[in-house]
């Protein structure tokens, strides 16, 4: 009976040590992420997944090192993005519009069929749009990397299978009082095997069971080390991505043609 009662306490103790040794990996790789972006993931299991996301589409430095990048959404419109100095360029062929848009301040021009418009209300008007629409088309892009801004909420939810089949680790998003639809809540799944995300569900309303639209993020490329997903295999969101190193300022203040393709 004593010996027993040894093995138990020997057995106890290493499983205790073993739950405190992987408690403490994930302390000290959660405590990392503090340092190497400008927000932690509270939830320690959902920023390790978020780490390893991060790490395999090129890392923060390829995001950091990013300076300019166009992309067409939904063949709506087409945008271009000038990431060093936030200040962002969107063709509309829709209604022949043109927004030049310093997301700092909100200032900029503004031209509909040909002209440009003087008003300056109207402008302002514009501006605000302008930034309305590049938070969204952006954030079909760039999501990915916006999970440790602040006002997001990232938790671990379970593990699922995605519409393709592809085993994933969910992640839950949802938003204090940030972007323009705080209401909003997503799961992103991640794939178990090569750590991107490969599903993105999308519920109107935070409180709502049932899902509303549910997109595949695939088609995976590689753009001077950071790998985007467009072209996707739906025919949604983002197509057409390019990236620049350099750019002629001209295409942020002037309405001069710019070349997308």
């Amino acid at each position: 009976m004593r010996y027993h009662m040894l093995n138990f306490i020997i057995f106890f103790s290493i499983t205790v040590l073993v739950s405190c040794k992987n408690d403490n990996k994930l302390e000290t790789s959660a405590q990392n992420l503090q340092n190497k972006y400008t927000k932690s993931i509270e939830d320690k299991q959902a920023a390790v997944l978020v780490e390893k996301m991060m790490e395999a589409m090129g890392g923060n430095k390829n995001w950091d090192e990013l300076s300019y990048v166009s992309w067409t959404f939904f063949g709506a419109r087409h945008l271009i993005w000038d990431k060093g100095n936030n200040r962002v360029r969107i063709e509309s062929p829709r209604d022949s519009s043109i927004y030049l848009v310093n997301m700092n301040d909100l200032s900029g021009k503004y031209s509909y069929n040909g002209e440009r418009v003087m008003d300056a209300q109207l402008v302002s008007e514009k501006m605000k749009r302008g930034k309305s629409m590049w938070t969204n088309d952006m954030y079909w892009l760039f999501m990915p990397f916006k999970l440790y801004d602040k006002g997001v909420n990232v938790t671990y939810q379970r593990t699922d299978t995605t519409l393709q089949g592809i085993t994933a680790d969910v992640l839950e998003l949802t938003f204090d009082e940030v972007g323009y639809t705080p209401d909003n809540k997503y799961e992103v799944y991640i794939d178990q095997e090569d750590g991107l995300i490969k599903q993105w569900n999308f519920y109107a309303e935070a409180s709502q069971d049932s899902v509303s639209k549910i997109w595949p993020w695939d088609n995976y490329k590689n753009y001077n080390g950071l790998l985007l997903s467009s072209d996707r295999s739906d025919k949604s969101g983002p197509s057409n991505v390019r990236v620049y190193p350099t750019l002629d300022d001209k295409v942020f203040t002037s309405f001069d043609p710019f070349e997308y393709y």
